[in-house]
């Protein structure tokens, strides 16, 4: 009875599993502070996105982890990079049975871990970044992306991106975009995944979204929308909630919600510890998600997720 009235209903189609793909590694390292969650080589990462292929995921986010790194991210838009032979290895192992969905940003690949080109004052230089981004979503497209998702917070950055891809002939690739990306303080485990750390203990509060502001967050998806985005993103998604529900009443477009990875870790947390019901929590959390407004929720529960629904 209950399943016949339930209003929101979780299925494995609602699911995006964020993978990490680190460069020079022959077998996956686990990440501490991400419980199950590995730093994938290129073999176990075309292992893992088969094996979720079978369970029905239809999605994956490719984060990548490079050996070198510079002050301009350069191996971000490098057709040798990390992300983009992963990319071509994917396509090759599973063609367009899964949506392959890049992350874009250079994060990962400076030396200073903001999320573009930092100026002579310290702050990021917004209108240089563009042109980085440009370069990026060029080469995740030319290496087989069906998405590109831009997550740096650059103003002008769907806009920048929309136009470079067409000038490349990549007018079908959408865009994802992380339109209402806040400052949160429960990324820590993501960035022991991607290996950053930001220079002089810096933050990223100067271009991304301030946690006490929601009407703000509105604007920042209506711009994205307006400059071309296919499809926004709402992260971290649990404590945004409002923002999720707020989106889907205002924007007649695909809505994602990232279920982030502090989200996540402190879920494992407190069910290694016997604290909570470490199933149900998932299950209610991503159901809020869900519930919410959320089209579709990235998780590093997806696989998980999905071999529970599998059942």
């Amino acid at each position: 009875m209950r399943r016949l009235v339930a209003e929101t209903q979780l299925s494995v189609n609602d699911l995006i599993a964020p993978l990490f793909v680190k460069e020079g590694i022959e077998e996956p390292l686990p990440i501490v502070s991400l419980p199950d969650v590995v730093q994938h080589s290129r073999s176990s990462l075309v292992t893992e996105v088969e094996r979720l292929r079978d369970l029905g995921v239809p999605a994956v986010m490719l984060f990548g982890v490079p050996l070198r790194k510079d002050s301009m991210g350069s191996e971000a838009w490098n057709p040798e990079g990390i992300v983009q032979v992963a990319l071509e290895e994917l396509r090759g192992a599973v063609g367009d049975d899964v949506v392959l969905m890049a992350d874009l940003c250079v994060d990962e690949y400076t030396d200073h871990g903001h999320c573009g080109i930092v100026g002579d004052d310290g702050d990021v230089d917004n209108d240089a970044t563009l042109e980085l981004y440009q370069r990026a979503a060029v080469a995740q497209a030319a290496a087989g992306a069906h998405v590109v998702a831009p997550s740096g917070m650059m103003d002008g950055q769907v806009a920048a991106i929309r136009a470079a891809l067409d000038d490349a002939s990549h007018s079908t690739i959408p865009i994802l975009g992380y339109s209402a990306k806040y400052a949160s303080a429960e990324y820590g485990p993501f960035r022991d995944a991607v290996d950053v750390s930001i220079a002089g203990g810096g933050d990223r509060k100067s271009y991304q979204q301030d946690p006490a502001n929601a009407r703000e967050a509105m604007e920042e998806i209506r711009f994205d929308i307006a400059e071309g985005a296919d499809m926004i993103m709402v992260k971290p998604a649990l404590a945004y909630l409002d923002i999720i529900a707020a989106a889907r009443a205002e924007f007649d477009v695909p809505l994602a919600a990232y279920h982030v990875s502090g989200e996540y870790a402190m879920l494992k947390a407190a069910a290694v510890n016997g604290w909570i019901d470490g199933e149900a929590t998932a299950f209610e959390h991503l159901t809020s998600i869900k519930r919410a407004g959320a089209d579709m929720i990235l998780t590093y529960l997806a696989g998980e997720v999905a071999e529970i629904l599998a059942g």
